[in-house]
C-alpha cells in the first residue's frame, strides 16, 4: 500500500473503527398498553377555543394548527365549522408526518366530518399536506358527491394524480360521516366511508419524493382557493395503514362515543381491541401464570378450576363460576384475591396486581389467547432493540460474497469465538465487541484488501481512475452501497472521501486510495454490525427497503444481499409479497440457504460440543474423535435429507426411519455396516432407531451415565417449549449410580415420587423413560452392565393437557412427538429465534402464532417456516425508539 503504513492505518481505525462497545440501543421499558402500534402522527379533536387547534397525538412534538381568519370559523365543544377562507395551517412544516410516512411507506387519514353542501369541488380540501394547488404529499377532499384522495408517490405526479375517489353519493350535505383513506406499503389504497370500503386502487411507488417542507392544512389548500365548507369533529393522520377491522372499530367507537354530540376523545377512537389484547397478554396472563396456574392449570385443576384456557376458566370449578365479565364484585376470582384467600399458602398479590385483575374483569374480562402458556408469560418483558454484530460465519460469508475473498482460516484464528446464549451463538445481546475484536478486524481488513486487485474492483462501480473529488465521491457512493449493504448518506461519503484525499495528499495513487477506503469500510460499524434506523415514536414501524433486504438475506443465507435483492430494494419491490416471494424462492435454491440451515441445527442441538466430548475411557474404550465427528455428520446429513431432499415437515426430524452412518458409527449402534462409505441406512426394520432423539449426537447430552435429568430437560426445553425452575442452592446433584436391581429409571422414579423433588422432576424425567435403552454414547442395550432389564415404555404430559399420553416403545414416543402440535410450535419458535437473533418474549407470542399457522398451512417445512418469518411483522417491522 505504498506510503500508508501503521500510523496512517491507525488514523483510519480511529476514524472508522468500532466505537460501539455494547450492542444494546438505549431502551426504556414501556407499558405496552400505553404504546399501541397505532403510528399516530397527528390528532385533532377540536376541543378548546381561540385561533390555535392543538395536536393531541402525544408524539413528543406537537403539530398545532393556527386559524388565520377567525371570522370564517365557528368553534364549538369538540368541533369546528368552516364557513369560508379560514386559512387553517400548521405553524411549522409537518416534517414528522412526512419523515414517518417516508420511513414506513404507509399512511392513514381519518376524519369525522359533516359537509355543509354537496356541490363542493376542486376537490375542496378537507385535509392536505401540500404547498399549493399542484404540489402535495397527500390531500383528502370532496369533489361533488364523492370523497377524493390525491397521494404522491414515485409513480404518481407531483399533484398526487391519478387520485382515488369513493363511490358516488357518499358525500352528502348535513350528514355526519366517518371518512378514512389507507395506503399500505405494497401500494394497496382504499377509501372507507362509515366503516365500509368505498373505493380501492393500487398506487405503487415509494415515498422518497415526499417534500419535508410542506405544511398541514385543514379546510383549504395551503395557498388558498380550494375552500371546503362543513364541520370537522376529528382529524387523525397515521404513519401506517390501519386494517379493515381497525377502520370498522374506529367507526363504531366514534358512533358509540357520540361524535357530533359530545367531545369524543382520542382514547375512544384508539383501537380498544388492541389495547385490551395487550393488557391481557402483558398484564393479566403473566399474573395468572405466576400466581394461579401452579394449582389451577389443566393438569392440577384444584377445585375443578382450570385457569390456563379460556373455556374452562369461564366455566368455573366446583364452587361455580369465578368470572363474571364486567362485574368484579360478583366474580369469585376477584373476591378471593381481594380477601387474600388466594393464592393459597402463598404471598398475597400486591395492590397493583389486584387492581390489574379488577380492571380486567370490570372491562369485560377479554381473554385473547387460547392458552396461558407459563413458558411465555411467566417472565414478561418488552422486546428490545439490539444492534446485531455479524457472527464469525456471517463475517466470513459477507467478505466472500462482497469481495470474493476467502478469509475463513484467518477469521477463525483471529476473532474471539461467538459465545452461546439462549441456545444460539447469534443471540444479539451476547455479540459484544472488545479490544481483541477491534484489533482482529483491523488486521483482517488489511489482509482482505491485500488479496484484492483494488483497481479492478473499483472498475465495477466507475471506469475512471482519477482522484478528483467528483470521481471519488461517485465511486465511494456506489462502492459503499455494495460493501456496506445499503446507500451511504452524505456525511459518510464525505468521511470516506477524506480518506482518499489523505492518501492523495501523501503521494498515494488511485489503487492505494481505493484500498484504504475499503479497509476503512471493512472496519466500520456499518460492516461489522447490521445497523438499522430505529428512531421513531416508540411504536412498530416498517423497516426501510434496504434494512429489509439485509434482514432477508441474513435470515435465509447468513450473508449480505446480492445485486438482485438490492435492485429490488431500489425499486421498492420487497414490500410486495408477489415480488418478494419469487426472491425467496430464488434464494432457497442457493447453496448458502442450505449452509445457513446447517448453522441452525448445529447451534440448536449444540453439535459443536462433540468436539470437546471426553467420556470415561474405561467405560467407553471405543470412543474416539472420529466417532464424535461421525455422530455430528450423521445428524447434519439426516437434517439435510429431511429438509432439502424430501422437503418434509420439520417435525419429521423426530420420527423419520432412516439415517446416515459410517461403518464405525453403524457398528457402534449395533447395525451391520453397508460398505466402507458414509451412506444412507433404511431403519424401518430397526424400530429402536429413527429420528433425532436416537442419534448419538443428541443422546450424549446425558453424559456417561445417560442422565434422565439432562435428557428429559432437553425434551422439555427444546421440543416441548416448557421449563422448570433451577434446583435449590446447595442441593447435591451428584448422579446416583446404578446397581443390581436399580436402573436409571428406577432411580428417576424415586425422585419423581419424592415430596421434595417430585414437583419439578415429574415434569421432565418421565420424558426420558423411553430412551433408557440407549447408553451415554447412544449405543442400544436390552440390559445394563448389572444385568438389569431396561424399559422403553412411559407416558408424556404435553403442556396444556390435563392427562398424560402413554406409549409402549421409543418408536411410539417419537411418533407422539412428531405429531404433537406443541412440538411443531416449538420447532417454529426455534427457527424464529435463530432467524431474528434474539430470544422471543411475550409480546412476540401473537406474531409467532401467526407464523406457525401460515407455515403449517403451506406444509410446515423449514422453507415454509422461514418464508412465514420473513413475511411476518418480526422481520417487516421494527420497534422504534421515541425521539428525544
Amino acid at each position: 500500500m505504498g506510503p500508508f503504513n501503521s500510523s496512517n492505518r491507525l488514523l483510519v481505525s480511529c476514524l472508522f473503527g468500532l466505537v460501539i462497545t455494547s450492542p444494546l440501543i438505549a431502551n426504556e421499558e414501556k407499558n405496552s398498553t400505553q404504546r399501541i402500534s397505532t403510528g399516530l402522527q397527528a390528532f385533532y379533536d377540536f376541543r378548546g377555543e381561540g385561533p390555535i387547534i392543538r395536536d393531541r397525538s402525544e408524539t413528543g412534538k406537537s403539530l398545532d394548527l393556527r386559524i388565520g381568519e377567525m371570522t370564517s370559523v365557528r368553534r364549538e365543544r369538540g368541533s369546528i365549522e368552516i364557513l369560508g377562507e379560514a386559512n387553517i395551517v400548521s405553524q411549522t412544516a409537518a416534517t414528522m408526518i412526512t419523515q414517518a410516512a417516508k420511513r414506513s411507506g404507509e399512511l392513514t387519514i381519518e376524519a369525522w366530518i359533516q359537509p355543509s353542501q354537496k356541490d363542493q369541488s376542486g376537490p375542496a380540501r378537507i385535509v392536505t399536506l401540500s404547498q399549493d394547488s399542484s404540489q402535495r404529499n397527500f390531500t383528502l377532499g370532496q369533489d361533488g358527491s364523492k370523497y377524493d384522495v390525491r397521494f404522491r408517490s414515485k409513480n404518481s405526479s407531483t399533484n398526487g394524480l391519478p387520485s382515488l375517489a369513493s363511490t358516488g353519493g357518499t358525500a352528502r350535505a348535513g350528514r355526519l360521516t366517518h371518512v378514512a383513506y389507507t395506503r399500505s406499503r405494497n401500494g394497496q389504497a382504499r377509501v372507507y366511508v362509515d366503516g365500509k370500503a368505498s373505493g380501492r386502487v393500487t398506487q405503487t411507488g415509494g415515498l422518497n419524493n415526499w417534500n419535508e417542507s410542506f405544511k398541514l392544512g385543514i379546510g383549504d389548500e395551503i395557498s388558498g382557493g380550494r375552500v371546503w365548507q362543513g364541520t370537522l369533529h376529528l382529524v387523525a393522520v397515521y404513519s401506517r395503514a390501519l386494517s379493515n377491522g381497525e377502520i370498522r372499530r374506529n367507526f363504531a367507537a366514534g358512533e358509540n362515543a357520540g361524535i357530533g354530540n359530545s367531545d369524543a376523545t382520542g382514547d375512544a377512537l384508539a383501537s380498544a381491541q388492541h389495547r385490551r389484547a395487550a393488557f391481557f397478554e402483558t398484564k393479566v396472563a403473566p399474573l395468572l401464570s405466576q400466581h394461579c396456574l401452579e394449582c389451577h392449570d389443566a393438569a392440577a385443576h384444584e377445585g375443578g378450576l382450570n385457569l390456563s384456557r379460556k373455556a374452562p376458566a369461564f366455566t368455573g370449578g366446583e364452587s361455580g363460576k369465578v368470572l363474571v365479565p364486567g362485574d368484579s364484585s360478583d366474580s369469585l376470582l376477584w373476591t378471593s384475591v381481594a380477601d387474600d384467600e388466594m393464592p393459597h399458602d402463598r404471598e398475597p398479590l400486591t395492590n397493583e396486581q389486584k387492581q390489574i385483575l379488577k380492571q380486567w374483569i370490570d372491562d369485560g374480562a377479554h381473554w385473547t389467547v387460547d392458552y396461558v402458556d407459563p413458558a411465555i408469560y411467566r417472565s414478561v418483558k418488552e422486546s428490545e432493540n439490539w444492534i446485531q454484530r455479524l457472527t464469525i460465519p456471517e463475517y466470513i460469508e459477507s467478505v466472500r460474497s462482497t469481495l470474493g475473498v476467502d478469509i475463513a482460516e484467518e477469521a477463525w484464528r483471529r476473532l474471539p469465538r461467538d459465545k452461546r446464549a439462549d441456545g444460539f451463538r447469534n443471540t444479539a445481546y451476547n455479540l459484544n465487541v472488545d479490544l481483541k475484536h477491534i484489533e482482529a478486524y483491523a488486521r483482517l481488513a488489511e489482509i482482505i484488501v491485500a488479496q484484492i486487485d483494488t483497481t479492478e474492483f473499483a472498475r465495477r462501480f466507475s471506469k475512471s481512475r482519477k482522484l478528483t473529488d467528483n470521481n471519488m465521491r461517485d465511486l465511494i457512493r456506489d462502492m459503499g452501497k455494495w460493501v456496506l449493504r445499503g446507500p451511504l448518506d452524505e456525511r459518510e461519503v464525505v468521511l470516506y472521501r477524506g480518506v482518499s484525499t489523505t492518501v492523495a495528499s501523501a503521494g498515494g495513487d488511485f489503487r492505494e486510495a481505493v484500498g484504504m477506503v475499503l479497509e476503512a469500510m471493512l472496519q466500520s460499524p456499518k460492516f461489522i454490525y447490521r445497523i438499522e434506523n430505529q428512531v421513531g415514536d416508540g411504536t412498530w414501524w416498517p423497516v426501510d427497503e434496504y434494512e429489509l433486504a439485509n434482514r432477508i438475506s441474513y435470515i435465509v443465507w447468513g450473508a449480505p444481499p446480492d445485486e438482485k435483492l438490492l435492485q429490488a430494494a431500489d425499486q421498492g419491490d420487497l414490500s410486495y409479497s408477489d415480488t418478494l416471494l419469487p426472491h425467496l424462492d430464488r434464494m432457497m435454491q442457493d447453496p448458502r440457504a442450505k449452509q445457513r440451515s446447517d448453522e441452525f441445527v448445529v447451534q440448536w442441538l449444540n453439535l459443536d460440543r462433540l468436539r470437546d466430548l471426553q467420556p470415561n475411557r474405561e467405560k467407553f474404550p471405543q470412543w474416539s474423535p472420529e466417532l464424535a465427528a461421525d455422530m455430528r455428520a450423521e445428524t447434519l446429513e439426516f437434517f439435510r435429507d429431511v429438509v432439502w431432499k424430501k422437503r418434509a415437515p420439520l417435525a419429521n426430524l423426530l420420527d423419520s426411519q432412516f439415517s446416515y452412518m459410517s461403518p464405525q458409527l453403524a457398528r457402534h449402534y449395533g447395525i451391520e455396516p453397508q460398505g466402507e462409505d458414509f451412506v444412507r441406512y433404511d431403519l424401518n426394520e430397526i424400530p429402536s432407531r429413527g429420528g433425532l432423539l436416537t442419534h448419538g449426537s443428541v443422546l450424549t447430552i446425558g453424559g456417561d451415565n445417560a442422565s434422565m435429568v439432562t435428557r428429559g430437560l432437553f425434551v422439555l426445553n427444546d421440543l416441548l417449549f416448557s421449563e422448570v425452575g433451577d434446583p435449590p442452592p446447595g442441593l447435591d446433584t451428584t448422579p446416583v449410580p446404578t446397581s443390581p436391581g436399580k436402573t436409571h429409571r428406577a432411580i428417576a422414579m424415586e425422585r419423581v415420587k419424592s415430596e421434595s423433588c417430585g414437583g419439578c422432576h415429574s415434569r421432565f424425567e418421565p420424558l426420558a423413560y423411553g430412551l433408557e435403552k440407549f447408553d451415554g454414547l447412544g449405543a442400544f442395550h436390552e440390559r445394563d452392565e448389572h444385568g438389569n432389564r431396561l424399559r422403553e415404555d412411559g407416558e408424556i404430559l404435553f403442556p396444556g393437557d390435563a392427562t398424560p399420553t402413554p406409549y409402549k416403545t421409543a418408536a411410539e414416543l417419537m411418533k407422539l412427538l412428531a405429531d404433537s402440535k406443541r412440538v411443531n410450535q416449538c420447532l417454529t419458535r426455534k427457527v424464529t429465534q435463530f432467524a431474528i437473533g434474539r430470544p422471543l418474549v411475550a409480546s412476540d407470542a401473537r406474531i409467532v402464532r401467526e407464523i406457525q399457522a401460515a407455515a403449517e398451512e403451506r406444509g410446515g417445512t423449514y422453507q415454509n417456516i422461514v418464508t412465514a418469518i420473513v413475511l411476518s411483522d418480526l422481520v417487516q417491522k421494527t420497534r422504534t425508539e421515541p425521539r428525544e
